[in-house]
């Protein structure tokens, strides 16, 4: 599983979410939107907005999202996955 979030170093959002990421020891890659240009301009073509954070897994995106957002997203893509 390929899992990408796409934050602002300065957002409270976002550490809140590398924070949830980190605590259920799910590895993923860390991209500054705000260091590279063509990673914020990424974050909008997957998201279709400027806001962060933006979370990808394996191609499913939850954009501008709370921690409280994450299981809920986790459980609709494992879900997804055991109907393949």
């Amino acid at each position: 599983m390929k899992i990408r979030l796409f934050i602002k170093p300065y957002c409270g959002w976002c550490h809140k979410a590398m924070r949830w990421l980190d605590d259920h020891d799910v590895q993923y890659e860390k991209i500054d939107v705000i260091a590279d240009d063509a990673a914020f301009a990424e974050m909008v073509r997957l998201s279709g907005q400027e806001l962060a954070p933006v979370l990808e897994v394996d191609g499913k995106v939850l954009a501008d999202f709370g921690p409280e957002e994450l299981p809920v997203f986790f459980q609709r893509i494992s879900a997804a996955d055991g109907q393949r």
